[in-house]
């Protein structure tokens, strides 16, 4: 498992947090979904979720094993989207939990202190009662709407709302949501990471956008 460790000093986890790429099983630009990862990674990607609502408990297997590697070659962060078990026997950094999946307190009971717990959410009380249950980082959004996930595509928190989460949670977070090399620097300015799916894995040049959003968010550094 990578450096990554729960409830170490904040700014650690926010420095690893700062550019996540959520895959899809097949990237537009037609490689791989390794090479696009080593590449997005090399180009500035601080951490990878592992996004298949499809596939198998084997399947994700495979794949989370295959991306363990890369991630930690290039050393990134691994996050497996939903299934906690699947990123733990995979070796993965940690799991990412939407609304749908077991409780982040279960979670946490049941998995080793360096296991990375991420959860999501836009409401600040919700948020301090996730970080109080053991999460370890929050995904914020949809920021900017989103095509990725149906239900949002018309919902916008916009960034303020990051702040408000961060300010009641008091840890690290991402905010997520139609996040473009264009709107990054506003997300950058309330102190989160950035996680992004359409605009690198639908972009014909994916480590291209990925340093593209790099620079529009270290301009606020």
């Amino acid at each position: 498992m990578s450096a990554a460790v729960r409830r170490g000093p904040d700014d650690e986890l926010r420095t690893r947090l700062r550019l996540m790429v959520l895959t899809v099983p097949a990237p537009v630009c037609g490689r791989p979904l390794h090479t696009v990862v080593a590449e997005c990674i090399e180009a500035g990607a601080t951490a990878i979720q592992l996004r298949d609502k499809s596939a198998s408990a084997a399947e994700l297997y495979d794949t989370a094993r295959r991306l363990v590697a890369v991630a930690r070659a290039g050393d990134a962060l691994l996050i497996v989207n939903d299934r906690f078990d699947v990123a733990l026997a995979a070796g993965a950094d940690g799991v990412h939990l939407g609304s749908d999946d077991l409780p982040v307190a279960a979670v946490r009971s049941a998995v080793p202190s360096r296991f990375l717990i991420g959860a999501s959410t836009d409401d600040p009380e919700l948020g301090r009662w996730l970080a109080d249950e053991g999460a370890d980082y929050l995904g914020i959004g949809a920021v900017f709407g989103t095509f990725s996930k149906p239900g949002l595509e018309n919902e916008a928190i916009g960034p303020d709302r990051i702040g408000a989460v961060m300010s009641a949670a008091r840890i690290p977070a991402v905010g997520i949501g139609g996040i473009t090399a264009q709107n990054a620097a506003a997300v950058a300015r309330t102190g989160a990471g950035i996680a992004v799916l359409g605009a690198v894995m639908q972009a014909a040049d994916p480590a291209g956008s990925v340093r593209s959003l790099r620079s529009a968010m270290e301009a606020e550094l």
